[in-house]
């Protein structure tokens, strides 16, 4: 069983500067990783941190790239037009030779709703995602010019275990990015446990993604990543952020390169 390696990047706060974002992708390929992915974020919860926007961000690192993965997870489908989405990301798709992934989520934050006079309930944001992704499946086969990648882009969706409802989502498309009640350090366990459910609601998980955002050392990552790796891992996403050290930090990890060898 094989891992490809991403790096994560938050697009708030230090990390909310675009150029900053472009060299540290750039760096990324240059030292070895799979793929990028950004967040997605409008607003944060500090007023005063700048927020870069993701898609401007990721297009901009297609221009300047050749091979890694590249994508924002989670984008927040429901508080989003999806004609726009669909031009940009088929765009982004041509743009990039094929290296798109769509990530799509609810959003985590009432506020980047509410703040300016949307829905925020769960339910409602439930259903407009869902209602979303069929409208952005359809209108990449509408629009031209149509996606590089075939059948379609690979969509993968956010769940928070135990709760069930998005990992039923995920499981109807081509892979998921879970996140976890009980915090950012998860154990191999509970990991396994999303992987059975998953495993139990496709049939059968060929074909499908399942990532995960963690941390590793600059060496002996190895023993980190394999053991998630054993349990159904495909993408291992190194969390870059203001908690571990900030872009310095980031700068550093990027160029030590991802804990091959698993």
């Amino acid at each position: 069983m094989s891992v490809s390696y991403a790096v994560g990047l938050p697009n708030v706060g230090e990390f909310g500067d675009p150029a900053t974002l472009v060299e540290l992708a750039v760096a990324a390929e240059e030292h070895g990783w799979d793929g990028v992915y950004l967040w997605d974020h409008l607003l944060y919860r500090d007023p005063n941190w700048p927020v870069a926007n993701p898609t401007v961000v990721i297009s901009a690192i297609a221009a300047r790239t050749t091979r890694i993965r590249l994508g924002v997870l989670m984008v927040a489908l429901p508080r989003r037009r999806v004609q726009v989405v669909a031009r940009e990301t088929a765009s982004l798709d041509v743009l990039s030779g094929g290296r798109l992934v769509f990530g799509a989520a609810l959003g985590s934050m009432d506020e980047e709703y509410s703040r300016f006079g949307e829905d925020s309930a769960l339910a409602v944001r439930a259903a407009r995602l869902d209602a979303g992704l069929a409208q952005l499946v359809d209108l990449w086969d509408e629009f031209l010019p149509r996606p590089v990648q075939r059948p379609r882009i690979p969509i993968w969706c956010a769940g928070r275990w135990p709760r069930r409802a998005g990992f039923r989502r995920a499981a109807r498309w081509d892979g998921v990015m879970p996140t976890f009640a009980s915090g950012r350090d998860v154990s191999v366990v509970e990991f396994a446990e999303v992987v059975r459910f998953l495993a139990a609601e496709r049939g059968s998980l060929d074909g499908f993604d399942i990532a995960l955002e963690g941390s590793t050392g600059m060496h002996g990552g190895e023993a980190v990543v394999a053991p998630f790796v054993q349990a159904g891992l495909t993408w291992w996403v190194e969390a870059m952020g203001w908690w571990r050290g900030g872009v310095a930090h980031a700068r550093e990890r990027i160029a030590a390169g991802p804990p091959r060898g698993v």
